[in-house]
């Protein structure tokens, strides 16, 4: 489990500042985030067992990447939760974190071994493996670039071709760095991205870094079904063909299909 590292909460209760802004952040236009609240639309059942460090919707169903030392795998999931299908499992001594699919590829970070997975979508098996510096936490495309973030307030664009880092931008909430950026989620030409510990999804333009929108879901798994073993919210999915949106916590056992609204 990642190690638990307090946040300062800034405005509109969000994580506030991970380190001082950078000078460029102190010359740019300060931006306030719209908030946004959320109505459960649909229920799901989620595998308590399941660490959920990844989560996207493709074609139907769901792909979700979990973590864990000894326990990391790459699942496909049924769009209702109904069938788990284990597409791989790591090496007992990595941790896997976040997931993405572009084009015929699906990759998948590790935590702190520096090793990306890389599977072949219609086989389902490993065709390649890429070394990267710094720790993996969550990763997103725009059908084009790779998006990743290490838990710094850094988002990395890779591509996907080379694997080479090609620029990186720093988040900013109202002007400041934000940092702990876990599961990341291409939606609508923003990245969505849970912010480890807290409830909240905030949405960053991926061209200035500024975060134009906070999501609240705090409540959103009743009380009744948190147990010792239950983690933080993480897991974001998007259904572009409909517009549904997905999201789930490490061992939760639910996934809620919800809509967002402004307020």
């Amino acid at each position: 489990m990642k190690r638990l590292i307090p946040i300062l909460i800034c405005a509109l209760a969000v994580a506030g500042c991970a380190g001082r802004a950078s000078k460029r952040a102190q010359r740019a236009t300060i931006v306030t985030p719209e908030r946004y609240t959320y109505e459960v639309v649909a229920t799901y059942p989620h595998l308590t067992t399941s660490y959920t460090q990844g989560l996207q919707f493709v074609d139907g169903e769901l792909w979700e990447g979990t973590g864990g030392y000894g326990t990391s795998q790459l699942l496909r999931v049924a769009a209702d939760g109904s069938k788990v299908e284990v597409v791989a499992e790591l090496p007992k001594r990595e941790f896997g974190e976040g997931i993405t699919l572009l084009g015929e590829r699906i990759y998948q970070l590790t935590w702190q071994n520096g090793r990306m997975h890389i599977y072949d979508r219609a086989t389902l098996r490993e065709v390649a493996t890429h070394s990267y510096r710094g720790e993996g936490w969550g990763l997103t495309s725009d059908g084009k670039w790779l998006y990743m973030s290490d838990g710094t307030s850094d988002i990395r664009v890779i591509d996907p071709a080379t694997l080479r880092e090609e620029r990186r931008f720093n988040v900013r909430l109202r002007g400041e760095s934000l940092g702990y950026l876990n599961e990341l989620e291409w939606i609508d030409g923003r990245i969505w991205a849970n912010v480890y510990t807290l409830d909240q999804i905030v949405i960053i333009n991926p061209e200035s870094g500024d975060v134009e929108g906070v999501l609240d879901l705090s409540g959103l798994l009743p009380a009744e079904d948190v147990t010792p073993t239950t983690d933080v919210l993480n897991g974001i999915a998007w259904d572009e063909q409909t517009g549904r949106i997905f999201v789930t916590g490490k061992n939760w056992n639910k996934m809620f299909e919800i809509r967002v609204i402004a307020l």
